[in-house]
């Protein structure tokens, strides 16, 4: 898999990063990559200087060209440097990169797979690029750079000689995605779901969906969709994708119309074991993730990969490999007076959906003697006028579950800890590091503790403040 590798050729040289974009060539360069960050470009990327709300990337070309970047792309020449210094000088910066990043798309013979949907969609992406490696290269959209800028930077990465390209497209709005599958062309699309995810900025979840089909607009001809069978919004979805041009659906899911379908999944100290038929071809293969969504997201990775003329029998076995990142699911250990407890760490990201799948995975897990289920919950945000009763709805969830302590962060959790039983409330705080001291006073040795919140929340600081307090030796697992 090949994300941030140097390719033995440059990625973009001078001339063509010229052609490109029509701007104005400084220098004879060749840039290795391309970056958009000057605190954390690589010796040899193109910095592209962007104008923001809140800075503006010419303050930094001194900064990025110190780090030795190969050039920048500017809208006007830097004050420092002179007239040697290896630039691109462009009308608008932003356009600049996507004109890199359709003419990265037209040159290359890449087939291509894009991924969108409410939930889980970064995970399967991953899972995708890490079944396409075992048949050739492939160049994947890092973190979650799915956005009007994430997308084209990281088509703007994809080297010429890539054999597989797997793309984030994500949206807030409608009206995002469209563009953004045009310029990525795809010939797989995978759509993980459609749920009440972002329905801040739209009136209903038919909205999301729609917009979610967005994705069709730039399939190319004999392309395959990859959609959620078990999901309200499959016949929509299927309708939309025959529509735009799709010659193939492939359904995944526990439904049994579905064509790549989850059989069964055994849950196992580190990560589990899956039963499933893709496509015709019963296989059974282990993950390195915990947690039955993920089995459901493994099924659908495998149904993309194949549809992108990978083999099945090795895309399943290289599954095992991908291990969880952190705030997506890492597990670490943690010691405690006495003994060992264990962190399940989800902080990146909220929604009513992922929680309910981590809720349900703690349920899964196993403590130690005497020790507890504890859920540490941030507020979900985004979610609109059914904000608040999207937070209660959690209570029969975590009782279901069997969790047995619940703290929460923010005011709309605290609707939630409100509705709970006196037993399993442990805490409540505005923001997440007031809790910190509480927590490492309530673990005890085999106790399994979930930290999920919305990025914003920042239960982030409270995973980094319990590893600094107590990571076991050699206790940090990946699951």
């Amino acid at each position: 898999m090949n994300n941030t590798a140097r390719m033995a050729s440059a990625l973009w040289s001078a001339a063509e990063a010229a052609q490109a974009t029509g701007g104005e060539l400084h220098g004879d360069w060749r840039a290795d990559g391309v970056s958009i960050d000057s605190r954390t470009l690589t010796p040899g990327d193109l910095f592209v200087a962007l104008k923001g709300p809140n800075h503006d990337g010419h303050d930094h070309v001194g900064q990025a060209l110190s780090a030795q970047a190969a050039a920048a792309m500017v809208e006007r020449a830097p004050d420092v440097g002179s007239a040697e210094t290896p630039l691109l000088i462009v009308p608008d910066s932003l356009e600049g990169l996507s004109a890199l990043a359709k003419a990265a798309r037209a040159r290359s013979s890449a087939r291509i797979v894009a991924v969108t949907g409410s939930v889980g969609k970064t995970g399967s992406k991953e899972l995708i690029a890490r079944a396409l490696a075992t048949a050739g290269s492939v160049s994947v959209s890092a973190g979650n750079l799915n956005n009007y800028i994430g997308a084209p930077l990281s088509l703007a990465r994809l080297p010429a000689d890539a054999a597989f390209g797997v793309f984030e497209l994500g949206m807030n709005q409608p009206g995002e995605i469209a563009p953004l599958s045009r310029l990525a062309r795809p010939h797989v699309v995978l759509v993980t779901n459609v749920e009440a995810v972002h329905t801040e900025f739209f009136d209903h979840l038919d909205a999301v969906a729609e917009a979610k089909a967005e994705i069709f607009a730039g399939l190319e001809p004999g392309a395959v969709a990859v959609l959620n069978r078990d999901n309200e919004y499959f016949d929509f979805l299927q309708t939309r994708a025959l529509d735009a041009g799709a010659a193939r659906i492939i359904a995944f899911g526990r439904d049994s119309e579905a064509e790549a379908r989850l059989l069964g999944f055994s849950q196992m100290r580190e990560g589990g074991a899956v039963e499933a038929d893709i496509c015709g071809t019963r296989c059974s293969y282990r993950i390195s993730l915990s947690g039955e969504h993920w089995a459901l997201n493994s099924v659908a990775a495998l149904a993309t990969a194949v549809a992108a003329s990978a083999p099945l029998a090795d895309a399943a076995e290289a599954l095992v490999l991908h291990q969880a990142t952190p705030g997506r699911g890492a597990h670490h250990r943690l010691a405690v007076p006495g003994g060992v407890c264990e962190l399940i760490d989800e902080s990146y990201n909220a929604s009513a959906v992922a929680v309910t799948a981590a809720i349900r995975n703690l349920a899964n897990t196993q403590p130690g003697p005497n020790a507890r289920r504890i859920a540490v919950l941030g507020d979900m945000l985004e979610l609109g006028a059914g904000a608040p009763q999207a937070h209660r709805a959690l209570a029969p969830v975590l009782e279901e579950a069997g969790v047995d302590l619940v703290f929460t962060v923010g005011t709309l959790m605290a609707g939630l800890y409100a509705a709970l039983p006196k037993h399993m409330q442990a805490g409540q705080a505005e923001s997440s590091i007031v809790l910190l001291p509480a927590l490492l006073a309530a673990l005890r040795p085999g106790d399994v503790m979930l930290i999920k919140g919305s990025l914003s929340v920042n239960m982030r600081l409270l995973v980094d403040g319990l590893k600094t307090s107590g990571e076991a030796e050699g206790g940090s697992d990946a699951l």
